[in-house]
């Protein structure tokens, strides 16, 4: 879990969530199974991007395609949760 911690960016997250969410209601024909590998791509950039490009390390890139998997993970907890009306299961 505290691996989460150190890779995951609030920011990158954000960003991926709404390029993802951007793909699929803006780009209807596009597959849903390339979301996912697109998001990863554009985490990797963007964290790429905050750091300034001064250093491709692998923690960078690893921080950039977990934050843009975390987006992908998020919108589906979101919208199993609005499928559910709200409801929490035990």
């Amino acid at each position: 879990m505290e691996i989460l911690n150190t890779f995951v960016n609030p920011v990158i997250v954000c960003f991926c969530l709404v390029v993802g969410y951007a793909i699929k209601h803006l780009l209807p024909k596009v597959s849903n199974r390339i979301i996912p590998t697109v998001v990863v791509i554009v985490g990797i950039v963007v964290a790429l991007w905050i750091n300034q490009w001064a250093v491709i390390t692998p923690d960078i890139i690893l921080s950039g395609a977990l934050s843009g998997l975390a987006s992908t993970g998020l919108h589906q907890l979101f919208k199993q949760w609005i499928d559910s009306g709200g409801k929490v299961e035990q």
